[in-house]
């Protein structure tokens, strides 16, 4: 799998080398730590699973909350 991530620089010309460095820095963290979480490659996706999740679909269907004006 290729890695999509950018690569960052910093253009502000005002910034010192070590502050520069330091907002780089600060922002690779930030996109590890926000990265989606790798599958593991040993088991293949589940489709039927992403679809229901992607379709919004329950196993259960909700019961309504019975309300005294409507359900009488």
């Amino acid at each position: 799998m290729p890695d999509r991530a950018p690569e960052l620089t910093v253009i502000a010309p005002s910034a010192s080398p070590q502050e520069a460095a330091a907002i780089v820095a600060a922002l690779e963290r930030f996109m590890r730590a926000t990265a989606p979480v790798a599958r593991p490659s040993g088991q293949p996706p589940d489709r039927w699973r992403e679809a229901a999740i992607l379709e919004a679909v329950c196993r259960e269907e909700a019961a309504l909350p019975s309300d005294p004006w409507i359900n009488t």
